[in-house]
């Protein structure tokens, strides 16, 4: 058993929460230029694995029924595509243990490296997969099989951008400098939403013919450019710092179950009602606009850009300001204006007017999603011990997506079930939104614990 740091404060007695420190306390030895650099590699490399699980979602929205499962009518064909768009969350909790273990073993920063390549390769293997036509069923089983391995990789990057930003930031702007890697996130939604803009732009034909792969394809590009950039960046000094006295733990997902058991509770409700609201706002809603109402593909894709621009421009702010007045106020905010609009959002898409439907997915996200994803990475950071801090939050938080990863899935089927009409999806999102609620209720405020604290440690 790990014996805990002379340095550290005594745990409270269930080890829920490591200790709190005095407001504005820094516990890194970071200097500014190896913070760019972590900022900079979180940014780039959650942006460029984002892009590759998003782009999963539209064109399974968007294309995959027809290439992959065309002996189904339209409907059974979109919702068979959105199944397999829900088996990567099945296999996101997964891809936390695995790599969160490796990630509280041998390093953040070495993890993060193997992740780009399994998300990368995977996703580009796409681009190269015969159609249904040519393969028959042996297309839809290989295009499961990569979806699987890209759930692996998603399951751990986000876990581990956010753990090394947490752990090199300064005390007093930990939210802000941590929701740089949710801007990534956002802004690899907006890179593979513009990909499928773009092609969308081809003639069907082409589109269905070749056009569709090219989004994938650029994933091999992109592989290179996010090893470069993860490459120069530090390891954590709190990692280090662990290694250099040994108190790295043989199997941290053990000792997370045992240590945090509320805590690892609170993180899996945390990301029921976000995960749940983004892929409603970013996938459903291209397959529901232009499916059922019968709104241009180009005008809803535009609106998605858009949402994810909104993103991309208020994390940066509500990060900040989570550091001022904590992340649990922000994150019942959030939670309770997404319910609140669940109504009022489908009410502005049935207009069919492409102004109101921007403007429906703009107020979604600038008071609904953005605040609770922007305090999420610091938020997740904060509930658990350096010794298990990865793996507490990739397992935690991967579990809550893989709830609520098959929201695409359901909204299609409710809409189905009601001949149409969107308001059964709207009281899912309320229920779901209820689940995050008490996670954030139960939640204690933690913005000034000590990053460097290993954790309780000794018999449970």
């Amino acid at each position: 058993m790990t014996t805990p740091r002379s340095t550290d404060a005594t745990p409270t007695p269930d080890g829920d929460r490591p200790t709190p420190v005095a407001p504005g306390a820094s516990t890194t030895a970071t200097t500014p230029v190896e913070l760019r650099r972590v900022v900079s590699g979180s940014l780039v490399g959650t942006a460029l694995e984002w892009y590759d699980f998003f782009i999963y979602g539209t064109a399974a929205a968007l294309v995959f029924n027809v290439l992959f499962f065309p002996q189904s009518d339209p409907a059974v064909g979109t919702l068979t595509a959105f199944a397999t768009f829900g088996v990567g969350f099945v296999f996101r909790p997964l891809g936390g243990i695995l790599f969160g273990h490796i990630g509280d073993r041998i390093g953040r920063r070495e993890t993060l490296i193997i992740t780009t390549l399994v998300m990368g390769v995977s996703t580009g293997v796409i681009g190269l997969l015969p159609t249904y036509a040519s393969i028959g069923a042996w297309a839809p089983a290989l295009l499961v099989l990569l979806r699987v391995l890209q759930g692996l990789g998603a399951g751990a990057e986000f876990g581990g951008a956010s753990t090394l930003l947490a752990e090199h930031a300064p005390a007093e702007r930990r939210g802000f400098y941590t929701s740089f890697a949710q801007t990534g996130v956002q802004i690899g939604l907006v890179l593979g939403t513009v990909a499928f803009l773009l092609v969308g732009l081809l003639p069907d034909e082409q589109l269905f013919a070749w056009g569709w792969r090219v989004p994938f394809l650029v994933s091999f590009l992109l592989i290179g450019v996010s090893l470069y950039v993860r490459l120069r960046v530090a390891e954590s000094p709190v990692f280090r710092a662990l290694a250099a006295e040994r108190q790295t733990v043989k199997l941290p997902v053990l000792e997370a179950l045992r240590r945090y058991p509320r805590n690892l509770l609170i993180g899996v409700g945390a990301h029921i009602a976000d995960t749940a609201a983004v892929y409603l706002y970013a996938t459903f809603t291209v397959s529901y606009a232009t499916g059922t109402l019968g709104i241009p593909r180009g005008t809803v894709l535009t609106g998605v850009i858009v949402f994810g621009i909104v993103v991309i421009a208020l994390q940066p702010v509500y990060g900040a300001l989570s550091d001022r007045i904590g992340r649990r106020p922000l994150n019942i905010f959030s939670v309770v204006f997404t319910a609140a609009f669940a109504f009022p959002y489908f009410l502005l898409l049935r207009t069919e007017q492409p102004v109101l439907v921007v403007l429906a997915l703009v107020v979604a996200t600038a008071f609904g999603v953005a605040p609770m994803i922007a305090v999420q990475p610091a938020f997740y950071a904060e509930l658990f011990g350096a010794r298990v801090r990865y793996t507490g939050f990739a397992t935690s938080r991967e579990v809550g997506a893989a709830l609520a990863g098959f929201t695409p899935l359901v909204a299609a089927a409710l809409v189905t079930a009601a001949g149409g009409a969107p308001w059964l999806v709207a009281a899912y999102l309320i229920a779901l939104c209820l689940v995050s609620f008490v996670a954030f209720v139960a939640a204690p405020e933690m913005k000034d614990i000590d990053i460097a604290d290993a954790g309780p440690a000794g018999p449970p």
